[in-house]
């Protein structure tokens, strides 16, 4: 078994491999790979793999990634698995063994002293989908320790309706004043992964068409980011819209000001993007990694996938 660097020269291999294996549930596209494996900075190359057989052919492959950027307050003590995937012919002869281990040995050297398993920025999952038995026990055999529970919730509506709400109201962010206050907001209310994803948007090109906000004498109290098949970015909740034939939505992350909470503001934001998106013409809409099930059922959301989610210590000081 041979083993090369993680580089786009196998792109095409890569996705076929994904797509022949799990593809079924969790349809890879070349567009969403680039966008998450290939343009995030924060892939740690060196611990990032490929293995090739004695014929030249793809056989499986391992992605780690550490957080190497500065615009938000995330630990780079902390590394993730994205993916690791090894055809199901070639299992068993210790592959998957290998790779984890040059990505592990590679992290720690960089200082991480945990691993998480999915989670990362511009993630695939967040844990091992629940129903990979074979895949749990795997990695338990390897040390990594369950933590819990996360779901995929689906949502079908044809609600068009934005709810009123007292004292506030609800906009489609528009403005550089919007774009600048929402970023505050995010900062002061929710640091790190949803103020890193929101900058990353923006970034990107993101005129702001995909965030709701809610607003009391002015200010920002509330967000809520909406996706659909025109958004600009390829976001966690509209992954596997290939599943979809008439298209997919997607809803999350959102929050509300906790000097805010407890007047039904949570669940009007929620109604609010279901709404958008119903007038967008779309009918499903998922809500990505959650453990709110009963929050958002009061929305008409319901169980769709579940991951089990798993973090090693390798700290050895």
């Amino acid at each position: 078994m041979n083993y090369e660097p993680f580089t786009q020269v196998r792109l095409d291999q890569i996705v076929r491999l994904w797509n022949l294996e799990i593809g079924n549930e969790f349809p890879m596209r070349k567009e969403l790979f680039i966008q998450n494996s290939y343009e995030d900075v924060n892939v740690l190359k060196a611990g990032s793999c490929l293995a090739i057989d004695d014929a030249g052919g793809l056989v499986g492959f391992i992605i780690a990634k550490k957080y190497m950027e500065s615009i938000a307050n995330l630990s780079p003590e902390i590394g993730w698995i994205q993916a690791l995937l090894v055809k199901t012919d070639d299992r068993h002869k210790g592959i998957g063994t290998a790779l984890l281990k040059r990505a592990e040995d590679v992290l720690v050297k960089s200082g991480v002293k945990k691993i998480l398993l999915g989670k990362d920025v511009w993630h695939y999952f967040p844990g091992i989908p629940d129903h990979y038995q074979n895949v749990k026990n795997w990695f338990m055999a390897r040390g990594y320790q369950f933590g819990g529970t996360e779901y995929d919730l689906l949502l079908e509506t044809a609600v068009r309706e934005i709810p009123k709400v007292e004292a506030a109201h609800f906009s489609l962010l528009k403005t550089r004043i919007d774009k600048e206050a929402l970023v505050h907001f995010l900062q002061r209310c929710f640091p790190g992964r949803w103020e890193y994803e929101a900058i990353k948007y923006f970034e990107r090109g993101g005129n702001g068409r995909e965030f709701v906000i809610l607003k009391k004498a002015e200010q920002v109290i509330g967000f809520c980011r909406i996706n659909d098949p025109q958004s600009k970015q390829i976001a966690q909740n509209v992954y596997w819209s290939p599943l979809f034939s008439d298209g997919l939505g997607g809803m999350g992350p959102l929050g509300i000001d906790p000097d805010e909470r407890g007047k039904g503001y949570g669940l009007a934001i929620v109604q609010a993007g279901t709404a958008i998106l119903s007038q967008r013409g779309l009918k499903h809409i998922v809500i990505d990694w959650t453990k709110l099930v009963d929050f958002y059922r009061k929305a008409g959301a319901r169980p769709w996938k579940a991951y089990a989610t798993y973090s090693k210590n390798v700290n050895k000081a």
